[in-house]
């Protein structure tokens, strides 16, 4: 499972596919105010973004793909200034 829901954040591991959006909405429904740490994040299906996005997750850590860590992660830092 690359989603892991922890007493310090709501972990994201690996390869994040599709099927982890779910998973990632309940984890941040159930867990509000939790952190989403994205720093072993390798891979994000867009569908686990948008999740991400709507909830306005506050992120921690730098993931480990280049493409998230100098696009993504810029998108939703300017998001969360808005």
């Amino acid at each position: 499972m690359t989603v892991l829901v922890e007493m310090d954040a709501i972990h994201l591991k690996g390869d994040c596919p599709v099927d982890e959006a779910e998973i990632v909405l309940q984890a941040l429904l159930a867990n509000p105010g939790l952190p989403v740490d994205w720093s072993e994040c390798e891979g994000l299906h867009t569908a686990v973004l948008q999740v991400l996005m709507a909830a306005r997750a506050t992120l921690t850590g730098s993931p480990r793909d280049q493409f998230l860590r100098l696009r993504v992660a810029a998108a939703l830092s300017s998001q969360a200034e808005a």
